[in-house]
This record gives C-alpha cells, sequence and structure tokens, in this order.
C-alpha cells in the first residue's frame, strides 16, 4: 500500500522540505521506512555520492577499503563522509568524489563491498536519502527538509515483498547509471524473470525488493536507444504486475501506470510548479490554494513532466 510523491519547482528551492510534507501526509500508507531523491546544483566534474554502511563497528576500515577501491578506478574523494548516524547499527555517508576513470566498473567494483557498504546515489546532482521510520522522522536524521533543488521524489513504505532493511528502502538508483531514481507503489508479478535476464547482461541487483527492477530496466531501454517516452510507453507491456511508478532525471520526472490502473496518481500543476502523489490530500499539503486536480486513474497512462525547459524525450 505504499505512496509516491513526486514534486518539480520553477526555481531551485525547498524542493525537500516540500517532499517531506508530501510524504508526511501519506505516512499512513506505509511508515516502514521513508525515502527521497533530491536533484539540486549539478557538479561540473566528479559527482556527489550516498551510501551506507551496515557496521558502525568497523566503518573506519570500510570506508578505507571504499576509497582504495575508489582509487584503484582513477577517482578518490573529494571531501571527507559526513557521517550520520543514530542508535542504529547501520550508519549513511555523504561526500563527494572525483570522476572514476569508468563509472560502471568501478560502481560494479564497488558493489563486490556491499554485503559491508553500499552506494544508494551517485550522480551530479542527485542524492537519494533513505531510511527506517517516518517522513519527518527520517527529515529530522538527515536533514531532508534544508536540502534545495529544483525537483526529486519520495516514498512511504509498506513492505510486503521484501525486508524491512533501510537499503531496501526506496527511491531506488539505477545503477550504475548516474542521476537516475525510481519511486514504485504496487507488485511487480514477473520480477525474478526480468532480473534474470537484465543479471545476465551484467547488472546487479543489492536487494530483493522487485521495485529496484524498474528504475535499472528503464535506464537499460534508454541505453539500447530508446527515448525516455519509448522506455515508459513499452513497460506498460513489457513489465507485469500492478504498478504506478515514477522515474526521476535532472531534466525532469517520468511516469507509467499499468494496463489495470490499480494504483492511483493524482496530480496539480500550477505556474510551472507540480506536485504528484498516491492521494490527493498530499498534493494539497504544497498547494494550498483552490485548485483543480488532475486524476491519472485511466490504465496505460505514461507521460514525463520536465523541468523548466528542458527535455527527457532523449
Amino acid at each position: 500500500m505504499c505512496g509516491i510523491a513526486g514534486r518539480i519547482l520553477n526555481a531551485p528551492g525547498a524542493v525537500g522540505r516540500d517532499l517531506v510534507a508530501l510524504m508526511a501526509a501519506q505516512e499512513h500508507r506505509g511508515a516502514d521506512s521513508t525515502g527521497f531523491a533530491v536533484y539540486g546544483a549539478p557538479m561540473d566534474s566528479g559527482y556527489v555520492l550516498r551510501g551506507m554502511g551496515f557496521n558502525k563497528g568497523q566503518m573506519d576500515a570500510d570506508l578505507d577499503l571504499f576509497r582504495a577501491t575508489l582509487r584503484e578506478h582513477g577517482g578518490d574523494f573529494l571531501s571527507d563522509p559526513k557521517i550520520i548516524s543514530d542508535a542504529s547499527k547501520h550508519y549513511c555517508f555523504r561526500m563527494e568524489i572525483s570522476d572514476p576513470t569508468d563509472l560502471a566498473a568501478w560502481v560494479s567494483d564497488a558493489d563486490e563491498l556491499s554485503g559491508r557498504i553500499e552506494i544508494q546515489s551517485c550522480g551530479r546532482s542527485l542524492e537519494i536519502v533513505k531510511d527506517i521510520g517516518g517522513a519527518e522522522q527520517v527529515s529530522e536524521k538527515h536533514k531532508v527538509h534544508d536540502m534545495i533543488g529544483t525537483h526529486g521524489l519520495g516514498h512511504a513504505r509498506l513492505a510486503t515483498e521484501s525486508s524491512v532493511l533501510p537499503n531496501a528502502s526506496h527511491p531506488f538508483w539505477a545503477r550504475p547509471f548516474s542521476d537516475v531514481a525510481i519511486v514504485h507503489n504496487g507488485q511487480i508479478t514477473d520480477y525474478y524473470t526480468q532480473r534474470d535476464h537484465l543479471r545476465r547482461a551484467g547488472y546487479r541487483f543489492l536487494t530483493e525488493n522487485d521495485s529496484e527492477l524498474i528504475a535499472v530496466w528503464v535506464s537499460d531501454q534508454m541505453k539500447q536507444g530508446l527515448t525516455m517516452e519509448q522506455a515508459l510507453r513499452k513497460s506498460i507491456t513489457s513489465i507485469d504486475g500492478v504498478f504506478t511508478f515514477m522515474i526521476a532525471t535532472p531534466d525532469g520526472i517520468g511516469y507509467a501506470k499499468d494496463r489495470f490502473a490499480m494504483k492511483p496518481l493524482v496530480v496539480i500543476e500550477q505556474n510551472g510548479e507540480l506536485a504528484a502523489a498516491t492521494e490527493e490530500q498530499a498534493v494539497r499539503t504544497v498547494f494550498t490554494d483552490e485548485c483543480d486536480v488532475i486524476n491519472h486513474d485511466g490504465p496505460s497512462l505514461f507521460g514525463i513532466w520536465g523541468v523548466g525547459n528542458r527535455s527527457m524525450a532523449a
């Protein structure tokens, strides 16, 4: 019964605050974990990296090994990791890194350490924050309220298909493609078949969460030459299940709904800005004046919302 949300501003602003409001309004749909994908000012070079470690007692050793792997691929830390932690056994971190010689090759090697330390997102502008607990709890721990950007995604999770673990939360990064994130409400019934196909093509999956598939599947379709619009259209007939998902890039947010339209999506667009969510009462937390709500309640719907004049078609 998860809740999802997307937010687009017409200029850089307090998108983190708005995403927290959208997800706090939908916390009843799932408070196992909450996550956010925020697109801030892009770096000219290098990447902003969000990660998670699973044993604070080995944190220094694990981060040293992680750094050594990055150096083997021609990159390095540009800043010391900022550690975000509480009483939980896991910890989260944020840092900036220089460009590896080959991003995909480095991610593949870094993922060999995923039992100890895991990349949550890597992008010029994308930062994924996710953790156990409700929207306000996660925001307070990770200071999501303070994050500035143009657009982003949010997710409240009710775990049904995999464990309640912080790294199994949404949003999911489309590893190893930089700056791509998804949130999903529903169930992918051919998940194992699709995952095995992508694994044979060289992709890696780090959780048993079926939603992780969508991010990689769409990005792989675009790698093969499809536009975002074509990939979204194809997903409706190529992915089996009951789903509504949103996928974000630095240029905007796309969405798709399955052939049965079981999972709702409502949208408000006004003055070049947008809020989309599973429930109407959520989008009205950021658009408080009287305005029309669009219910995307038909089957096989898909579309793209660009940021400013940017296009996601290519």
